[in-house]
């Protein structure tokens, strides 16, 4: 990226953080949503969509598989697609941008019709690993045609004549790797299964669930069973799409560490299975009240109130990570504002998201001023006064963009960050959000 294109953002310490704000609409919701519009006949109505980049990514690789798309208003949406089986094949390839978890689902779509497509993004996307998806996909009768080194993008997938069903046992917890089984399972005649020793977060299973699919959940210990009947009849339904637990993190650690905040952060997905942050800034001794909650089209939501909190370090267990994984940014910063230390445990997976997020992690600490130190997949923060006055270089990460801006409204000196513009990615509207409850950037 040219030096031009970049769009830097500084952030210095603001008064208190105070008022109601609403995250924007889940991440991993809003993508499943466009796939079943895609998978569904007839008409698929879509409240709170996030608008961010990797999700209209997926919208318009829907668009180009067949799907009729139109954005009624501010979050609303309808999908009228061809159907499970009835795919069109795409013209052009489909580029997801820095799209990691529509890519991935949609290979598992796309990999069981019998069609073919290209999957490419952008210099970020093409870095990340993705045999791990196209393994099982191969059992399943996928051709992969062509991939780059180590199984990244532009990667061909021609899908056969007839899916084959499999039981599948995923090597690491990855809400990705068994929801793309699952969605080409549907294309199968007869019954997939996904066993996973550690539970991962379940948005697929209730989708399938919510859109009438015959699919049952088992639990087996820390571990989960999941058994779908393939080729189902899909019903259309509407679907709701909750705040974004991910996103509404920043508020949240904002105030928590911002002397004299008060603010609610309306309608947070509270699914157990993405609620580690939470359970883990209240261990910290965050002040954080569950108020109103409430069932949203399947999902827990509940508003939630949150005022500055004198933060202590603890121990965050390496089985916590799947509910969690991608918060330990915004968590390392809420660390280092803490007494004492934190260690997060058994991180391999930030390895391969965005960016390398536990060395950017790393990085940006380091250019706070903050003690801190990765022993082999942990890393640990010693908290205190937090220095500041850093440059922080973003990785193409809108994560570790957004977190060191959070850093910057309450550390001694301002943050900067190299590259604001990615942010667009899953919450455009987060500065003009976080300057409505009092935090001050330029």
């Amino acid at each position: 990226m040219s030096t031009q294109s970049l769009a830097p953002l500084t952030a210095r310490r603001s008064g208190p953080l105070r008022g109601r704000a609403r995250a924007p609409g889940d991440k991993s919701i809003s993508h499943r949503a466009f796939l079943f519009g895609l998978l569904t006949r007839g008409g698929v109505e879509i409240h709170g969509l996030l608008e961010g980049e990797d999700v209209l990514r997926t919208g318009q690789a829907c668009r180009q598989l067949g799907a009729e798309i139109v954005q009624h208003g501010p979050g609303r949406w309808s999908v009228r697609g061809p159907g499970l089986g009835a795919l069109l094949a795409p013209r052009d390839a489909l580029d997801f941008g820095n799209a990691g978890t529509g890519s991935r689902l949609m290979m598992g779509v796309v990999g069981s019709h019998p069609i073919q497509a290209t999957f490419d993004g952008d210099a970020s996307l093409r870095k990340r690993p993705m045999r791990r998806i196209l393994d099982p996909l191969r059992q399943m009768g996928t051709q992969v045609v062509a991939e780059a080194e180590g199984g990244r993008c532009p990667i061909i997938l021609r899908g056969p004549d007839a899916v084959s069903p499999i039981l599948y046992r995923t090597p690491v917890a990855s809400a990705q790797i068994k929801s793309a089984v699952l969605l080409a399972g549907l294309n199968a005649r007869g019954l997939t299964t996904v066993i996973e020793t550690e539970a991962s977060r379940d948005h697929t299973e209730k989708m399938l669930a919510h859109f009438g699919a015959d699919v049952s959940v088992t639990v087996e210990g820390d571990g989960r069973r999941i058994d779908l009947v393939g080729q189902p009849t899909l019903v259309a339904r509407p679907v709701h799409v909750p705040a974004d637990p991910s996103s509404a993190a920043f508020p949240i650690v904002a105030a928590l560490i911002t002397p004299g905040s008060d603010l609610v952060v309306e309608g947070v997905m509270m699914n157990p299975l993405r609620s580690g942050l939470l359970t883990t800034l209240r261990e910290m001794g965050g002040r954080i009240d569950t108020l109103e909650l409430r069932d949203e089209g399947g999902e827990q939501v509940a508003d939630l109130r949150v005022r500055a909190s004198d933060l202590i370090g603890v121990d965050v267990p390496a089985a916590r990570a799947p509910s969690m994984i991608d918060e330990y940014p915004i968590l390392a910063v809420a660390a280092a504002f803490a007494k004492g230390a934190t260690r997060m445990r058994g991180l391999h997976e930030l390895r391969v998201k965005e960016s390398d997020r536990l060395a950017a992690v790393a990085a940006g600490l380091a250019a706070a001023g903050v003690a801190h130190e990765i022993v082999g997949d942990d890393l640990m923060v010693e908290g205190g006064p937090v220095p500041g006055g850093g440059f922080v270089e973003t990785k193409l990460d809108h994560r570790i963009a957004m977190s060191f801006l959070v850093m910057g409204l309450a550390s001694e000196a301002p943050m900067r960050i190299d590259d604001s513009a990615t942010i667009a990615t899953s919450f455009p509207n987060f500065r003009a959000l976080m300057e409505g409850l009092g935090a001050a950037f330029e």
